[in-house]
């Protein structure tokens, strides 16, 4: 196996968004960093089970739109 080629693997501080804290190891930084979350588990409405907007500009309608008759023929 060649040397020096792996990341440092070592410990880091984590906070999440409701300011909780935790230690674990990654290679993510340097030994004893802090990594702050934006977005956690605990307030991400994918695992929240919140709404979610689509947000397609048109896209959606505009293909629903050119593929009607495509849609009408099959039933």
């Amino acid at each position: 196996m060649k040397k020096k080629i792996h990341p440092n693997y070592h410990k880091i501080n984590v906070v999440m968004t409701d300011g909780s804290k935790f230690e674990t190891m990654s290679t993510w930084g340097k030994e004893g960093d802090t990594l702050k979350l934006d977005i956690d588990p605990k307030s991400h409405s994918a695992w929240t089970g919140g709404t979610q907007k689509i947000l397609d500009k048109g896209r959606v309608s505009k293909y629903n739109k050119k593929f009607t008759d495509l849609r009408k023929k099959k039933s």
